[in-house]
Protein backbone atom coordinates (compact mmCIF):
# COMPACT_ATOMS: atom_id res chain seq x y z
CA UNK A 1 0.00 0.00 0.00
CA UNK A 2 2.57 2.25 0.90
CA UNK A 3 5.98 2.26 0.57
CA UNK A 4 8.84 4.89 1.12
CA UNK A 5 12.23 4.12 -0.92
CA UNK A 6 15.34 6.12 0.23
CA UNK A 7 14.29 8.69 2.15
CA UNK A 8 16.64 11.93 2.34
CA UNK A 9 15.38 14.94 3.90
CA UNK A 10 17.04 18.23 5.33
CA UNK A 11 16.30 21.73 7.02
CA UNK A 12 18.26 24.46 5.12
CA UNK A 13 22.24 22.39 5.40
CA UNK A 14 20.75 20.39 8.31
CA UNK A 15 19.90 16.89 6.86
CA UNK A 16 18.11 15.12 9.28
CA UNK A 17 16.60 11.78 7.03
CA UNK A 18 18.92 9.56 5.85
CA UNK A 19 17.81 6.76 3.47
CA UNK A 20 14.93 5.81 5.26
CA UNK A 21 12.41 2.85 4.24
CA UNK A 22 9.42 1.57 5.24
CA UNK A 23 6.07 -0.04 4.24
CA UNK A 24 2.75 -0.17 4.83
CA UNK A 25 0.31 -3.30 3.63
CA UNK A 26 -3.19 -3.32 3.31
CA UNK A 27 -5.14 -3.51 6.75
CA UNK A 28 -1.73 -3.05 8.72
CA UNK A 29 -0.97 -1.39 11.30
CA UNK A 30 2.96 -0.32 11.44
CA UNK A 31 4.68 1.69 14.44
CA UNK A 32 7.31 4.69 13.72
CA UNK A 33 9.51 4.41 17.04
CA UNK A 34 12.16 6.38 18.22
CA UNK A 35 13.50 9.39 21.21
CA UNK A 36 12.42 12.91 20.13
CA UNK A 37 14.93 14.22 17.01
CA UNK A 38 15.12 11.35 15.47
CA UNK A 39 13.31 12.37 12.01
CA UNK A 40 10.00 10.73 13.11
CA UNK A 41 8.31 13.29 12.32
CA UNK A 42 9.75 14.47 9.36
CA UNK A 43 9.38 11.33 8.09
CA UNK A 44 5.88 11.86 8.30
CA UNK A 45 5.76 15.41 6.64
CA UNK A 46 7.36 13.96 3.24
CA UNK A 47 4.69 11.36 3.48
CA UNK A 48 1.51 13.57 3.86
CA UNK A 49 3.39 16.40 1.71
CA UNK A 50 4.01 18.82 4.45
CA UNK A 51 7.67 18.36 3.40
CA UNK A 52 9.87 17.95 0.56
CA UNK A 53 12.14 14.95 0.75
CA UNK A 54 15.75 15.92 -1.00
CA UNK A 55 16.36 12.40 -2.40
CA UNK A 56 13.82 9.25 -2.34
CA UNK A 57 10.52 8.30 -2.96
CA UNK A 58 7.02 7.53 -1.72
CA UNK A 59 4.82 5.45 -3.06
CA UNK A 60 0.70 4.97 -2.34
CA UNK A 61 -0.96 2.37 -4.28
CA UNK A 62 1.52 2.09 -6.92
CA UNK A 63 1.61 6.46 -7.39
CA UNK A 64 4.21 8.52 -6.60
CA UNK A 65 3.40 11.29 -4.16
CA UNK A 66 6.50 13.17 -3.02
CA UNK A 67 5.91 15.72 -5.90
CA UNK A 68 2.37 16.50 -4.74
CA UNK A 69 0.81 19.07 -2.98
CA UNK A 70 -0.77 17.61 0.52
CA UNK A 71 -4.76 17.95 -0.54
CA UNK A 72 -3.80 16.24 -3.53
CA UNK A 73 -2.40 13.17 -1.80
CA UNK A 74 -5.02 13.35 0.91
CA UNK A 75 -7.42 12.54 -2.43
CA UNK A 76 -5.41 9.94 -2.84
CA UNK A 77 -6.26 8.34 0.29
CA UNK A 78 -4.10 9.28 2.97
CA UNK A 79 -5.72 10.99 6.44
CA UNK A 80 -3.48 12.58 8.75
CA UNK A 81 -3.95 13.54 12.68
CA UNK A 82 -0.74 15.54 12.63
CA UNK A 83 1.34 16.40 15.92
CA UNK A 84 -0.51 18.95 17.95
CA UNK A 85 -3.86 18.56 16.37
CA UNK A 86 -4.09 21.46 15.01
CA UNK A 87 -8.00 21.93 14.38
CA UNK A 88 -9.41 25.26 13.23
CA UNK A 89 -10.39 27.09 16.40
CA UNK A 90 -12.81 29.62 14.70
CA UNK A 91 -14.51 26.44 13.28
CA UNK A 92 -17.47 24.54 15.01
CA UNK A 93 -16.98 21.00 15.74
CA UNK A 94 -19.34 20.20 13.31
CA UNK A 95 -17.60 22.72 10.65
CA UNK A 96 -14.25 20.92 11.57
CA UNK A 97 -15.56 17.71 10.41
CA UNK A 98 -18.11 18.50 7.57
CA UNK A 99 -15.24 20.73 5.61
CA UNK A 100 -12.90 17.50 5.34
CA UNK A 101 -15.69 15.19 4.15
CA UNK A 102 -14.73 12.97 0.95
CA UNK A 103 -17.16 10.62 -0.35
CA UNK A 104 -15.17 7.38 -0.80
CA UNK A 105 -15.77 3.65 -0.11
CA UNK A 106 -13.82 2.64 3.59
CA UNK A 107 -12.70 -0.42 4.97
CA UNK A 108 -16.04 -0.86 7.13
CA UNK A 109 -18.19 1.54 5.42
CA UNK A 110 -17.78 5.14 4.46
CA UNK A 111 -17.17 7.61 7.51
CA UNK A 112 -19.96 10.31 7.95
CA UNK A 113 -20.50 12.69 10.36
CA UNK A 114 -23.03 10.54 11.88
CA UNK A 115 -20.44 7.85 12.43
CA UNK A 116 -17.95 9.92 13.70
CA UNK A 117 -20.19 11.22 16.51
CA UNK A 118 -20.94 7.12 17.29
CA UNK A 119 -17.59 6.60 16.89
CA UNK A 120 -16.55 9.63 19.25
CA UNK A 121 -19.79 10.20 21.11
CA UNK A 122 -18.51 13.10 23.18
CA UNK A 123 -17.63 15.25 20.04
CA UNK A 124 -21.86 14.87 19.55
CA UNK A 125 -22.06 17.01 23.02
CA UNK A 126 -19.98 19.63 21.44
CA UNK A 127 -21.47 20.33 17.92
CA UNK A 128 -21.80 23.63 17.90
CA UNK A 129 -18.94 24.56 20.14
CA UNK A 130 -15.74 26.20 18.85
CA UNK A 131 -12.40 24.50 18.43
CA UNK A 132 -10.85 26.52 20.95
CA UNK A 133 -13.49 25.52 23.30
CA UNK A 134 -12.83 22.10 23.23
CA UNK A 135 -10.37 20.03 25.97
CA UNK A 136 -6.83 18.91 24.76
CA UNK A 137 -8.72 15.36 24.55
CA UNK A 138 -11.35 16.57 22.74
CA UNK A 139 -9.40 18.69 20.40
CA UNK A 140 -7.29 15.19 20.17
CA UNK A 141 -10.73 13.31 19.16
CA UNK A 142 -11.86 16.08 16.71
CA UNK A 143 -8.40 15.90 15.14
CA UNK A 144 -8.73 11.84 14.45
CA UNK A 145 -12.78 12.53 13.19
CA UNK A 146 -11.61 14.98 10.95
CA UNK A 147 -8.95 12.53 9.43
CA UNK A 148 -11.76 9.93 9.03
CA UNK A 149 -14.38 12.33 7.31
CA UNK A 150 -11.76 12.09 4.17
CA UNK A 151 -12.27 8.13 4.69
CA UNK A 152 -8.92 7.32 4.06
CA UNK A 153 -7.15 3.94 3.01
CA UNK A 154 -4.67 4.69 5.31
CA UNK A 155 -4.84 6.81 8.24
CA UNK A 156 -1.06 8.51 9.51
CA UNK A 157 -1.41 9.61 13.72
CA UNK A 158 1.66 11.73 14.94
CA UNK A 159 1.95 11.66 18.20
CA UNK A 160 -1.98 10.81 18.88
CA UNK A 161 -1.95 10.58 22.84
CA UNK A 162 0.72 13.12 23.56
CA UNK A 163 -0.17 15.53 26.68
CA UNK A 164 -3.44 13.94 27.17
CA UNK A 165 -5.19 12.85 30.75
CA UNK A 166 -4.19 9.26 31.47
CA UNK A 167 -8.55 8.20 31.15
CA UNK A 168 -8.59 10.21 27.41
CA UNK A 169 -5.40 8.45 26.51
CA UNK A 170 -7.04 5.10 27.30
CA UNK A 171 -10.32 5.75 24.94
CA UNK A 172 -7.75 6.93 22.26
CA UNK A 173 -5.81 3.49 22.09
CA UNK A 174 -9.64 1.24 22.79
CA UNK A 175 -10.63 3.76 19.16
CA UNK A 176 -7.11 2.77 17.70
CA UNK A 177 -7.99 -1.05 18.32
CA UNK A 178 -11.38 -0.39 16.91
CA UNK A 179 -10.16 0.79 13.56
CA UNK A 180 -7.61 -1.79 13.29
CA UNK A 181 -10.27 -4.33 13.79
CA UNK A 182 -12.45 -2.74 10.62
CA UNK A 183 -9.44 -3.24 8.41
CA UNK A 184 -7.87 0.29 8.44
CA UNK A 185 -4.17 0.60 7.53
CA UNK A 186 -2.77 3.05 10.30
CA UNK A 187 1.52 4.24 10.46
CA UNK A 188 1.68 5.63 14.29
CA UNK A 189 4.03 7.34 15.82
CA UNK A 190 3.95 7.71 19.85
CA UNK A 191 5.76 7.25 22.71
CA UNK A 192 4.03 4.48 24.37
CA UNK A 193 6.09 1.48 23.31
CA UNK A 194 4.14 -0.88 25.49
CA UNK A 195 0.63 0.71 23.71
CA UNK A 196 2.36 0.03 20.54
CA UNK A 197 3.27 -3.86 20.75
CA UNK A 198 -0.51 -4.97 22.01
CA UNK A 199 -1.90 -2.76 18.52
CA UNK A 200 0.77 -2.83 15.71
CA UNK A 201 2.03 -5.81 13.43
CA UNK A 202 4.92 -4.48 12.91
CA UNK A 203 7.97 -1.37 13.84
CA UNK A 204 10.81 0.29 12.36
CA UNK A 205 13.14 2.32 14.72
CA UNK A 206 14.56 5.43 13.87
CA UNK A 207 17.49 7.00 14.94
CA UNK A 208 19.28 9.96 13.56
CA UNK A 209 17.10 9.67 10.73
CA UNK A 210 18.00 6.21 9.95
CA UNK A 211 15.96 3.14 10.32
CA UNK A 212 18.05 0.43 12.97
CA UNK A 213 15.67 -1.99 13.88
CA UNK A 214 12.68 -3.79 12.42
CA UNK A 215 10.27 -6.09 13.23
CA UNK A 216 7.22 -7.78 14.82
CA UNK A 217 5.84 -6.84 18.35
CA UNK A 218 6.56 -10.31 19.16
CA UNK A 219 10.07 -9.80 18.46
CA UNK A 220 10.07 -6.20 20.29
CA UNK A 221 8.97 -7.58 23.31
CA UNK A 222 11.41 -10.04 23.71
CA UNK A 223 14.17 -8.45 26.58
CA UNK A 224 17.12 -8.73 24.70
CA UNK A 225 15.70 -6.74 21.47
CA UNK A 226 18.19 -4.58 19.74
CA UNK A 227 15.33 -1.85 19.48
CA UNK A 228 15.29 -1.38 23.52
CA UNK A 229 18.30 0.58 23.02
CA UNK A 230 17.49 3.26 20.79
CA UNK A 231 14.05 3.46 22.82
CA UNK A 232 15.20 4.16 26.29
CA UNK A 233 15.31 7.71 27.36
Amino acid sequence: MLRVTDLHAAYGTSRVLFGVALEVREGEVVALLGRNGMGKTTTIGCISGLRKPSAGSVEFGGLRLDQLKPHRIAHQGIGLVPEGRRIFPNLSVKENLLMAALPRAAAGGPWTLKKVIEFFPRLGERLDNGGNQLSGGEQQMLAIGRALMTNPKLLILDEATEGLAPLIRQEIWLRLHDLKQQGMAMLIVDKEVQKLAHLADRHYVLEKGTVVWQGSSAELAQADCAAHQYLAV
